[in-house]
């Protein structure tokens, strides 16, 4: 594995701090109705992305995930203003404002989605690695799941042909306690998710995902074992989120107790303690990465803002490949 050294620690810091104030300023606007429809943050869950980054080969590898899905593409390298224009529906964002928050896609950074169906990228991820296994390329894909997506029959049908065919993928469960908002305890009569990977004979394991020191050494086995011609992975990263499952969450299936008690192993204090107790950075050097991060936040919103809407007829060109499509009817205004 890489080593975890200072600048690691400081770059973890700077990186899950900027998605944490990225998506807190989601929040803020959507309640100015910026963004529309569906909104659902990572808030508390950046440790796994911070340890996945570290543990695989950006460029090369492959990653897919649900609609919890704005701060991934930018760890990979997409251009977090493109980002927020893309959930402001603007025409400079990611799908020129046609895909909003759930579908955020960047082929030329490795980044496949964005589902809103549950489950849905499940089988996508393996028939990615399938594709590089048949065509013999070194890749491995990351494929991530919230813990109510292992409840979908599509999770143990793709699970037996990965492991049939021994497929270069690693698939991840985000386990931050709640499928909406209906608590593991009451979808299954196990607690222990990774054990799903037992019956089908393929390493699986508990990960602590609030450590991306953790979350990056099961993640470097895991793609080492991929990348071996080894098979599948199957991991539970126990995290948590410190908002709802989205904007419309009341979030009455759980105590404020409960979320301060995980707010006390946030992923973002346990990194910045440990960078200033392994003295890397002074406090005015944390300081000056805070102002750093608010003004690329600052950044992002007025791109977004600026950004024009895009043309009607747009729509049409990204539905249609045929131009003279029988069902267009009428011409737009």
């Amino acid at each position: 594995m890489k080593k975890i050294t200072k600048q690691t620690y400081l770059q973890w810091y700077e990186n899950m701090l900027f998605w944490r104030k990225f998506e807190d300023k989601l929040a803020s606007v959507y309640i100015q109705q910026k963004v529309r429809g569906f909104l659902h943050l990572y808030n508390g869950q950046e440790a796994v992305l911070a340890g996945s980054l570290h543990a695989m080969e950006i460029g090369k590898d492959r990653m897919i995930t649900a609609y919890r899905n704005h701060v991934q593409p930018i760890g990979l390298g997409v251009d977090p203003k493109r980002v927020m224009a893309e959930l402001f529906g603007k025409a400079t964002g990611t799908s020129m404002g046609l895909g909003g928050s759930m579908h955020i896609f960047s082929k030329e950074h490795n980044f496949f989605g964005g589902h809103g169906i549950v489950g849905g990228q499940i089988p996508l991820g393996a028939g990615m690695a399938f594709g590089d296994k048949y065509f013999k390329r070194d890749n491995v894909t990351l494929c991530y799941m919230g813990d109510g997506a292992v409840r979908q029959g599509s999770l143990h049908e793709t699970l037996n042909l990965a492991t049939l065919w021994q497929l270069p993928v690693v698939f991840v469960v985000e386990n931050n306690g709640y499928a909406m908002g209906t608590s593991v305890a009451r979808t299954a009569s196990h607690q222990e998710i990774w054990k799903l990977g037992l019956g089908y004979e393929m390493p699986c394991e508990p990960v602590d995902g609030m450590d991306p020191v953790a979350v990056a050494k099961a993640m470097d086995k895991a793609i080492l074992h991929a990348r071996s011609g080894k098979g599948p992975s199957f991991l539970e990263m126990k995290t948590y989120r410190y908002r709802g499952h989205s904007m419309s969450d009341a979030q009455h299936y759980r105590t404020k107790d409960e979320v301060e008690e995980y707010r006390k192993i946030d992923p973002i204090t346990q990194v910045r303690e440990t960078i200033i107790a392994k003295k890397y950075a002074t406090q005015d050097d944390i300081e000056a990465i805070n102002a750093a991060v608010k003004a690329r936040v600052a950044e992002c919103e007025k791109f977004a803002d600026e950004s024009p809407f895009p043309e009607k007829e747009v729509m049409y060109d990204a539905v249609y490949e045929q131009n003279d499509y029988p069902f267009i009817k009428h011409k737009l205004d």
